[in-house]
């Protein structure tokens, strides 16, 4: 299976790097390291996370972070990763906006 991570996504992570590195020496790192891990295990979960928006929503295990992607022809499309302490209705709007 071929996990896609958008570019929309990317800035997602991004973003959060930046955040986080703010926060504490190496939790930018920390930060981007267990996101990577939770969108690999997709390899494995791909299709088995509950539907938000039109889009599978896997939360992230060690961040409030949401893995919002789509399984297509036995390929993952990773469209966003929102953080879940923002208003559903502001991720609802990006999320129409990207796909």
């Amino acid at each position: 299976m071929k996990i896609r991570i958008l570019d929309s996504a990317l800035q997602d992570l991004t973003e959060g790097f930046h955040f986080y590195g703010k926060q504490e020496a190496g939790l930018g790192n920390y930060f981007i390291d267990s996101l990577f891990s939770d969108i690999d295990s997709l390899q494995i979960y791909a299709g088995i996370h509950p539907m938000y928006f039109g889009y599978h929503r896997m939360l992230s295990k060690r961040f409030p972070f949401a893995i919002y992607y789509k399984l297509m022809n036995n390929d993952v499309s990773v469209y966003a990763v929102l953080d879940c302490r923002r208003n559903p209705a502001w991720s609802r709007e990006r999320l129409n906006k990207t796909g």
